[in-house]
């Protein structure tokens, strides 16, 4: 009777304070209306890193460099990791004939960068080229883009057939885009884009 009694005591206690540690709580919270309360973690809040969008003092010495702006552009001569300059072939008619002359797909033909290729063609290709490289991808059929060739029975709008173009012009074609078909650059690393290549060659053969 009496561990019992104990018990239910310790149980009063313990909610007793608790109901005082929530009343002092929402009390600190209400003194300042602009106050958000107690906070957990505040450097979650208030990072120490800068927002790139973020004006910053000069007051700092090593703020200063900054010309008060957290975005800063790269500094000259330098290059991003993974970038490839792709100057040497540009965005011309000229740039692209020379492609498709001297531009080798540098990958083996293997089932590895086959499959790899053909998941890459059906997440930025398909749509408009179709599962089959027959230009009759879903936006196509919801005439949303038309015009979109057929890779091995279409003719290319730059001259000769689709089915005839080199892995140089499809790589330069899929590195700057061409009529409504845009550069994806941005979104296809450039070994990605071979592999793209290597695909879209074997849709070629209309197999």
């Amino acid at each position: 009777m009496k561990g019992s009694t104990l018990a239910m005591n310790k149980n009063k206690f313990v909610y007793a304070a608790f109901l005082a540690i929530a009343f002092a709580a929402t009390l600190s919270a209400c003194r300042d209306k602009r106050s958000t309360g107690m906070e957990y973690a505040r450097n979650m809040y208030d990072a120490l890193a800068l927002n790139p969008d973020q004006p910053v003092s000069t007051t700092n010495e090593y703020l200063k460099s900054f010309n008060g702006h957290a975005a800063q552009v790269p500094p000259a001569h330098t290059k991003p990791v993974g970038f490839t300059e792709y100057d040497e072939y540009p965005n011309t008619k000229e740039g692209y004939d020379a492609a498709g002359v001297s531009m080798v797909n540098p990958l083996p033909v293997d089932t590895v960068n086959l499959a790899e290729g053909k998941h890459l063609f059906t997440v930025f290709c398909n749509p408009c080229h179709g599962e089959k490289g027959d230009g009759q991808g879903h936006l196509v059929k919801i005439e949303k883009f038309s015009g979109v060739p057929s890779y091995f029975a279409g003719a290319s709008s730059r001259g000769g057939n689709m089915a005839d173009l080199t892995a140089g012009k499809i790589y330069h074609t899929i590195t700057y885009g061409v009529n409504n078909m845009g550069s994806h650059a941005s979104q296809i690393s450039p070994t990605d884009r071979w592999k793209v290549v290597m695909y879209v060659q074997q849709l070629q053969k209309g197999q």
